[in-house]
């Protein structure tokens, strides 16, 4: 093949995955976490330009991040947060997302189930402007029903679970992200969030930010001395690139857990003095949900 040639097929891989850079809507995948400098940013995006691309959200902000809220929801006694805390071994989390400082539908319910140190992801996209009605209607498996997608099967587990264990919104987290996707591999993703911020939400299930009750992350007793920016480096548990690899050699990065929603559940709450002396090890069945058919 001609050099022109494997240019020309290599920019037709690069086009066909930019149309695909959004997250699938079932993902099994590793997440390794750090924190950095934020004058580290772009030295590391130079460093993975030649394999990577922006996102196409990334691409259309002047500045290229982009504003992501999540609204994560908690059983009435914090069952989530409880597990998270305590490290447990397989736990999950719920959370509606938006784009914006002013978002609007769609919006995206989404599940992360962690297995020791597999993630897996479930998302569904909804189009209701009433997002509390969209979350609490039956779901297709009560009516008798096989739901004839991924999208409507991921929306009815996240309806499952809602009313299993009485879920409900408990604080907003938003942050600005610059993210980048593999142009060679099948999925690899790498972001950097910064601005970490959130407020207590527990009147409503839209994930829609109110400045004036917004508070700033605990920069000082959260992160690491000096850091700033969360990075994340997600792929498929097949297969971590090389250039992944090489990235976490070059600049000497010591990967570390990173909870947003645990960071902003202790700024929003205050309050809830108890969160780290609450014990729920007799609470039966936590993660007794069926995932036989993913």
């Amino acid at each position: 093949m001609s050099a022109v040639a494997q240019l020309e097929k290599i920019e037709a891989v690069k086009t066909e995955k930019h149309s695909a850079s959004k997250t699938p809507q079932v993902l099994e995948r590793y997440e390794l976490k750090y924190t950095i400098p934020l004058d580290m940013v772009e030295p590391m995006c130079r460093f993975i330009e030649p394999y990577c691309s922006l996102d196409e959200y990334s691409e259309k902000s002047s500045d290229r991040y982009y504003i992501v809220n999540s609204l994560y929801f908690d059983t009435p006694n914090f069952h989530f947060f409880y597990n998270k805390d305590h490290e447990c071994l397989e736990r999950f989390n719920m959370r509606i997302r938006s784009y914006g400082e002013t978002p609007q539908p769609p919006y995206f319910l989404e599940i992360k189930k962690k297995r020791r140190d597999i993630i897996k992801k479930y998302r569904a996209k909804i189009f209701e402007t009433d997002v509390k009605k969209a979350v609490e209607v039956r779901w297709a498996h009560l009516d008798g029903e096989k739901p004839r997608d991924k999208n409507t099967k991921n929306a009815d587990l996240f309806r499952h679970l809602h009313f299993s264990y009485g879920a409900e919104p408990k604080v907003l987290v938003q942050y600005r992200r610059k993210a980048y996707f593999s142009n060679y591999d099948e999925y690899a993703r790498v972001t950097f969030d910064i601005n970490l911020r959130s407020m207590e939400q527990t009147d409503s299930y839209v994930p829609q930010p109110v400045e004036s009750r917004m508070y700033p992350a605990d920069y000082q007793n959260v992160f690491d001395i000096g850091t700033s920016v969360i990075l994340e480096l997600k792929c498929y548990t097949s297969y971590v690139p090389l250039w992944m690899m090489d990235l976490i050699r070059t600049f000497n990065l010591h990967q570390r857990g990173f909870s947003k929603y645990q960071t902003c559940l202790f700024r929003a709450f205050e309050k809830y003095s108890y969160l780290t002396s609450m014990n729920m090890s007799t609470v039966p069945g936590i993660y007794e949900w069926n995932t036989e058919e993913e």
